[in-house]
């Protein structure tokens, strides 16, 4: 699907993004024939090509050894720059947007910094592909769980975002976007078992914000997945929920303690935080279907909707992380899932 193309994923130095491209240049949906990431910090542009090269020191020329590795690009520039944007997808074929603001509490204390990264972000995308009559195939924008039900600034702007990308399937007649949505990514940076583990480190205790808080977990090897689903059988305007286990942050935390004897300390709900979140809302459930192992809602927009529509109608009223939430086992299994966690000792009962 992608063999011979060129790939540009935005925000491409994040976890997911690193993730994202190690797998596309593995060529497991074809092997493109470039993929530029674009992100702002040249830091960690520099460190994530030191670490694909599987190099422990920098060396003044740089050259990959590996012949799919000469097929990654790097290129310095801010989403938020039209300019930048626009000059990047020219050639594009696909492009994978996981550039974000995606800090909760960043985005509650400043707002219109989010809305420049995850609203007008995307919308120099469109507008590039659109004004400029760009050949891009496909768009894949990455959202969150938090789009849903939005009831924080970060979760606003990327549900924003969503409609954004959305509401492009009727204009740019030769670009199909759709939008994969998921929850948290075990391990991720900034994300609360890195956290967790390093508190464990330092004797503890273990900040969690309330015991009711719950979240729906996935590890990126399965971000990865509903990316690559989204792409692979995504039609216009739809959006792409893996089917996920949610569990009680605080049996995380216990799992991850596990005989350690370590003490938790309760500091309330941070701003702009939700106790449980939300895949699927009620508004959406009558037009979500089943797509193998994925879930896809029909775009809200009755122009883009399909009436060939394949899978099962999905037969819940909402799809929350309160409903189904795993056991300590279940909870171990999941960081030990792909290597996600190193977890030493057993789980304690929460």
């Amino acid at each position: 699907m992608l063999e011979g193309k060129r790939v540009v994923v935005t925000g491409g130095t994040g976890s997911l993004g690193q993730a994202l491209v190690r797998r596309l240049l593995e060529g497991e949906m074809g092997l493109p024939s470039e993929v530029v990431v674009l992100s702002r910090s040249e830091a960690l542009q520099h460190a994530m090509r030191l670490s694909f090269q599987h190099r422990r020191a920098a060396t003044d020329d740089i050259v990959y050894d590996e012949a799919r590795h000469q097929r990654l690009r790097f290129r310095v520039g801010d989403i938020r720059d039209y300019a930048a944007v626009s000059a990047l997808l020219g050639e594009a074929d696909v492009v994978f947007h996981a550039a974000a603001m995606k800090q909760v509490p960043i985005c509650e204390y400043q707002p219109i910094e989010a809305v420049m990264t995850n609203v007008l972000g995307a919308q120099n995308i469109v507008r590039a592909i659109r004004e400029l009559r760009l050949p891009v195939e496909a768009v894949v924008g990455i959202s969150t769980d938090k789009a849903c039900k939005p009831v924080n600034v970060m979760g606003m702007t990327k549900a924003l975002q969503e409609r954004i990308l959305i509401e492009a399937d009727l204009h740019c007649e030769q670009t199909r976007f759709v939008v994969a949505r998921y929850g948290n990514v075990i391990a991720s940076r900034g994300s609360v078992v890195p956290l967790f583990l390093e508190q464990i480190e330092h004797g503890g205790p273990l900040t969690l914000t309330t015991p009711e808080m719950t979240r729906f977990l996935l590890t990126l090897g399965q971000a990865v997945d509903t990316v690559f689903a989204a792409l692979r059988s995504g039609q216009r305007g739809e959006t792409f929920i893996p089917r996920l286990p949610a569990a009680r942050i605080v049996d995380l935390a216990n799992a991850l303690i596990g005989d350690r004897g370590l003490e938790i300390e309760y500091t309330g709900i941070r701003p702009g935080e939700k106790v449980h979140e939300v895949l699927v809302s009620e508004e959406e459930a009558p037009r979500t279907y089943h797509r193998d192992d994925h879930l896809a809602i029909m775009p809200l927009l009755p122009e883009l909707r399909s009436s060939d529509q394949e899978g099962a109608p999905f037969e819940r009223r909402e799809y929350s992380s309160a409903d189904e939430v795993a056991d300590p086992r279940r909870i171990l299994e999941l960081l030990g899932h792909d290597g996600a966690i190193e977890v030493g000792g057993g789980p304690r009962s929460a």
